[in-house]
């Protein structure tokens, strides 16, 4: 692979997307790819043009929960990728549409994870986006530092955790990753904030709250808010619905649609 820093093809490619920020966490099972997923829609649902990009190479599930799991990803007669288009305005791109089954696992090692977060970033036919979300694995290791070294003007990093002490841990780190690759806007979401009551509509403290916003105040970035959990974005995330569109009057779509503000009034300073 040819040296990132002298890729003219994937600075052409990149240079037509405005913002781009990564989505990522310490430990998995957080919620971060539901969190991502909608959080996609809803800057589409705001009228912008966004790709979605699932450089989880070994687990993708983003297109589990846009319920596209039979799509493949094409090329064009120059070889280019084509990503896959819902909702009008949503470019999809994933590891996840070129295996053979769903069953299929990927058993690479870091340099061929390196070259396919690049051939994604360079040789997909994105075209002018407005925003690109990456949903990167948990952890801090080879992918979500691949996506780094290439994109080296990210927007910005957007920590999901939860509230418990294990969460918040690992959840530490991943801005401590963020801050030492000189990521210049990072903020965090706490997931999994509390349990909306399918029966009383209450909200319950079933991880405990608060603990992500006392992160953000300790590591000094930002909290971007919380989403609590609701029995609904199970149900819909199992059958491929993205809930801010089918629950768009719950207490976890409104307070995402908080959170797409704060991203956006990030997207709109850093363009000036």
């Amino acid at each position: 692979m040819k040296n990132i820093q002298d890729d003219a093809e994937l600075k052409e490619n990149l240079s037509n997307i405005k913002n781009k920020f990564i989505v990522i966490s310490g430990k998995g099972g957080v919620g971060k790819t539901t969190v991502a997923v909608n959080l996609a829609y809803s800057l589409v649902l705001k009228g912008y043009k966004v790709g979605l990009l699932d450089v989880d190479i070994h687990g993708p599930n983003v297109v589990k929960l846009l319920g596209i799991e039979s799509e493949k990803l094409t090329s064009d007669e120059n070889s280019k990728i084509n990503p896959i288009k819902l909702f009008g305005n949503l470019e999809v791109v994933s590891t996840a549409s070129i295996l053979e089954t769903s069953d299929t696992p990927v058993i690479w090692r870091g340099p061929l994870k390196m070259k396919m977060i690049n051939q994604f970033l360079r040789d997909v036919n994105w075209g002018k986006l407005d925003y690109l979300i990456i949903d990167s694995p948990p952890g801090t290791g080879d992918e979500p530092l691949s996506v780094a070294q290439l994109i080296p003007d990210l927007t910005g990093a957007i920590v999901v955790t939860t509230p418990q002490e294990v969460a918040l841990l690992d959840s530490r780190k991943s801005v401590q990753f963020a801050k030492q690759l000189k990521i210049s806007y990072i903020g965090i979401i706490e997931n999994m904030s509390g349990l909306i009551c399918p029966y009383c509509k209450r909200e319950i403290d079933l991880f405990k709250k608060g603990g992500g916003k006392k992160a953000a105040v300790e590591l000094g970035v930002e909290f971007l808010g919380s989403i609590p959990l609701e029995p609904d974005i199970v149900k819909l995330s199992d059958e491929g619905k993205v809930f801010v569109k089918y629950i768009d009057e719950s207490t976890a779509s409104k307070r995402l649609g908080e959170i797409v503000e704060k991203i956006e009034a990030v997207a709109k300073a850093k363009s000036k």
